[in-house]
């Protein structure tokens, strides 16, 4: 018999432990630059203006698309924990890693007197100074990319 550290409705119907809601959350925190992407090119004629709101330096933009990549990585890899187990209990870091370089590029940004005219962006700092802590803090979440909560029966 197997005890399990969790209730069994925290597990879904292949015996792995459910991801939280928070991290769901944070992969679309992080992935804000695609989402941004598809959204101007879902409104074709705003496009252009959508991007230029949020993105009106191009190389933040383009930095926002590379820092994007492993929480989209992630989201596809959700479905693959049992199939790629090493790859999967690696992504935490690598998630933790994509924050940790996109805080230290908004620190720098703020440093060279880049201050934004509006508070939006430092309330993205806020949010992924945040989804870091969590990242590296949550219990359940810790556990979700343990080989040892990946498969209960």
């Amino acid at each position: 018999m197997v005890t399990l550290k969790y209730p069994p409705e925290e597990y879904d119907a292949k015996g792995q432990l459910r991801l939280p809601f928070l991290f769901w959350l944070i992969l679309l925190l992080q992935a804000r630059t695609w989402l941004i992407l598809v959204m101007a090119g879902a409104s074709r004629q705003q496009g252009n203006d959508l991007l230029a709101l949020f993105y009106p330096d191009r190389q933040s933009f383009w930095l926002g698309l590379a820092l994007g990549i492993p929480a989209a990585i992630g989201l596809l890899l959700t479905g693959y924990r049992q199939r790629w187990p090493r790859l999967w209990q690696s992504w935490r870091l690598v998630l933790s890693l994509s924050l940790l370089i996109n805080l230290l590029w908004q620190g720098v940004n703020l440093l060279q007197g880049a201050m934004p005219d509006s508070p939006f962006p430092l309330l993205l700092t806020l949010f992924d100074l945040l989804a870091l802590y969590w990242l590296q803090t949550h219990r359940r979440l810790c556990d979700c990319f343990l080989p040892e909560h990946q498969h209960h029966e």
